[in-house]
């Protein structure tokens, strides 16, 4: 990352563990602030929206790159459409399609439908072949309205903790792309 660079991870329901690749990323990145939500669980997109405006208050957007993972990328997708601020980037890894039956078993408030409307900054969205919070087609979908590179790491599953993604340097070197 270059030396100005601030690095703000945006984690999915129930943040990211201590073994998942957010965190990693947390311990070896100078200078990198998780954003913290009040309610991990049961979110509430107008709150996560705002929680995420208000930790990028007095940053010097230019040089802010976003990392998202799950439930993360979409409260990153509403809070540029939104704000429209432009940022340096996004890493959007594993976005959860909120408009599947698949997601509506869990109590959250106000993340659908997904936005798809082009992103006022360059980003990544990073899918895997297997995922079972996205299709393949809906990560292509999302990624062409966003405006974003796609990039396929085949089957890895939900690239978390759970599918063995705890450091993954390869998540380093996108972020490192971006910034």
């Amino acid at each position: 990352m270059q030396e100005n660079t601030r690095v703000f991870i945006v984690p999915g329901l129930g943040s990211s563990g201590p073994d998942h690749w957010q965190t990693y990323f947390e311990r070896v990145l100078p200078d990198c602030t998780r954003i913290e939500q009040r309610e991990w669980d049961v979110p509430d997109r107008a709150e996560w929206v705002a929680r995420l405006e208000d930790a990028l208050d007095g940053e010097d957007l230019s040089q802010v790159v976003l990392v998202g993972h799950s439930l993360g990328c979409v409260t990153i997708a509403h809070w540029a459409g939104q704000y429209g601020h432009r940022i340096k980037g996004a890493l959007l890894v594993a976005p959860s399609d909120v408009e599947t039956a698949h997601y509506a078993a869990f109590p959250t408030t106000g993340f659908a439908p997904m936005l798809l409307a082009r992103l006022p900054f360059p980003s990544k969205v990073v899918f895997s072949q297997n995922d079972e919070w996205v299709t393949p087609a809906r990560a292509r979908q999302f990624a062409e309205a966003w405006g974003s590179e796609l990039v396929d790491v085949g089957e890895a599953g939900h690239i978390n903790a759970a599918s063995g993604h705890g450091p993954w340097p390869a998540g380093l070197t996108l972020l490192e792309e971006l910034g």
